[in-house]
Parts: C-alpha cells; structure tokens; sequence
C-alpha cells in the first residue's frame, strides 16, 4: 500500500502567499518566513508550522520576504515603496529603507551586514545595515521590473532576475555585469545553490538549471503545466516545482522523471522551497494558504507520525489515520 501524503496546512494570511524563505537550521530549529498580498508577513517553525508570530508595519503587499542563516533577522520587501529588516527574535522593527517603486525582492549577505533589495524601479541597491544613514549602492541595467535578486560566489556576484526576460550576473566590487542570458519569456523563480553554484529557475513549463558562476546550461525539464517556482533538494537527488494547475510536482534530478504529484492547494502555487534539512518542502498559493509536504512520505518527523500499512489493520487504525486530507498547523 502506498504511503498518502498528508500536508501540513499553514492557515492565517488573508491573501495570496507569493514568496517564502527558510533559515539555516539553528539551535532551536530551523524557521520559515512567509511574503503575502496582505502585507503582513509571518514568521514559523519550519519543521511543524507552528505559527510564531506576524511582522506589522507595512501598508502594502509584501512581495518579498527573506531570514538570515541563524534566524536573528527577517527582510521583507513591499508595494508601499519600503524594504523592511526587522528583529526576527522580537519582531520589532529595525529599519525601513524607502525606495522610489515597488520593491519585490531581498537577501541578506552570509554576515547578515548588507542588504540587497530590487523591485519595480529596475535597479539593484545594496545597504550596508551598520550604516543605515548611508546612502545605498545601486546598480542599473535592467530595462524592467526585477524579481528576484541574490547573492552568489560567497557575496562577490550577485544573480538577477527581471521582466526584460533576462538574467544577469554581476560583480560586486566593480558594479558592472559580467553575464546575461535571454529567454523567450520572462522568469518566474530564481533559486541559488551555494553548495555546488547551482542555479535553478523557471519560466514558462520549463524547470532549468545552470552553473551560477559561468551561466552555462546544465539541463532543463519540462513540466506539465506553467510553473512558478522549483526548489531542488540539498542532496541534488530530486526537485521539486508547482505553478498554474495547483499541483507540487517532484522529478528526480538525474533522470528527469516525474517521481510524484500532489494536489492539495485549491489555487495556483507560486513558491516551493525546500527545508535545509531536506525533510519537507514547503509551498505558497494563491489560496491564502502555506503547505508543508514530507519529502519521504510516513517518515516520523514534525508533526508527521509513521503509520505502517499493517496498523491500519488494528482496531485503533481510525485514531491513526484520520479521515480529515490535511492536518492543521
């Protein structure tokens, strides 16, 4: 009998969940941080769901939202013209840094010193957060709105992504680009891979991956419907997509093979991110809703617990498995 995979449900937002983030595992876990269209992002355990607290303060959707490696800072980037960096231990507020447009993206530097944030107003700015009176450094080339921007090659590139249906990779200390490919339409998802300079990115059905320091192609895989996001696996054994008809989709790297698919979301799915441990994945929906899913189906682990075929058997199968799809975080 094949295991079910049995979501967790992460309920609270009002609107569309459009991008999530998880922290390095810490030593008190590891967390997940949630952007939505109801501007009030949320910050979780990763591995349960457990809802920890809301960050308040912007007035516009938030589009962006990110978490250092130990989970002391959270950044968030939002339609009211502000990027925000708060405390992710208090929740309070550190910073806003006004911006002159739409701001769709941040990411912290591996020190958690620097901030680089990009939106609608096509540049690239990075903060120095010792220096918060500074003015930032900014760098122009995209002919439209950006997406996503990260760090690479340990904090010396940084990789963008923007609706001029490119992306660009470009050297921190001279500020200039150092490569740029064109697609045919314009990138959904960017994900960077520090271990091994993998990039994994979206458009269209096509899920892609590239070397993030020369840009060359590694191989791509086409999907059954338009995809959104794709997270690979820590251990680059599988990866995982969703986008437009509501389904997680899981391939295995090497063969290109759809392993799995789930549906449980009742609207598109517009971020899938991997835990660090590899355990769970977690995806975003136009639904309102966050949804974690195990990577090893009736694996004990969370708030998952192991359910061998042979107990559904035992008078006690309808306490184990609940007629209910889903179990609530």
């Amino acid at each position: 009998m094949a295991m079910r995979q049995t979501p967790l449900t992460c309920s609270g937002h009002t609107r569309p969940v459009v991008d999530l983030a998880f922290s390095g595992i810490t030593p008190f876990g590891y967390f997940l941080i949630s952007a939505c269209k109801d501007g009030k992002p949320m910050l979780r355990q990763g591995d349960t769901g457990d809802w920890i607290g809301t960050f308040l303060g912007h007035k516009g959707a938030v589009w962006g939202a990110t978490l250092n490696t130990d989970a002391t800072k959270a950044a968030t980037a939002a339609a009211d013209f502000t990027a925000k960096v708060w405390d992710a231990v208090s929740g309070d507020e550190v910073l806003s840094l006004a911006h002159k447009h739409i701001v769709k993206s941040v990411n912290f530097t591996q020190d958690s010193n620097c901030l680089l944030t990009a939106g609608n107003d096509k540049l690239l700015r990075i903060y120095d957060l010792s220096q918060p009176e500074a003015p930032s450094q900014e760098i122009a080339g995209h002919s439209a709105a950006i997406k996503k921007a990260l760090w690479c090659n340990n904090d010396k590139q940084i990789l963008s992504a923007a609706d001029d249906k490119t992306i660009r990779l470009w050297d921190r200390s001279s500020m200039q680009e150092v490569k740029m490919l064109t697609f045919e339409t314009s990138v959904s998802s960017m994900e960077y891979m520090a271990d091994g300079e993998l990039l994994v990115i979206t458009y269209g059905k096509t899920i892609a991956f590239y070397n993030a320091l020369s840009l060359e192609l590694i191989k791509t895989v086409e999907a059954p419907a338009p995809i959104n996001s794709a997270s690979l696996h820590p251990e680059k054994d599988f990866f995982v997509a969703g986008g437009e008809d509501f389904k997680l989709y899981k391939f295995d790297y090497s063969t290109k093979e759809e392993l799995e698919s789930y549906k449980g979301h009742f609207g598109p799915v517009h971020c899938v991110r991997f835990s660090p441990d590899g355990e769970l994945y977690a995806s975003g929906s136009e639904d309102g809703t966050l949804r974690l899913w195990q990577t090893a189906v009736g694996k004990t682990y969370g708030l998952w617990k192991c359910v061998l075929p042979e107990d559904l058997a035992t008078e006690n199968s309808e306490q184990l498995y609940s007629s209910t799809p889903e179990i609530k975080a």
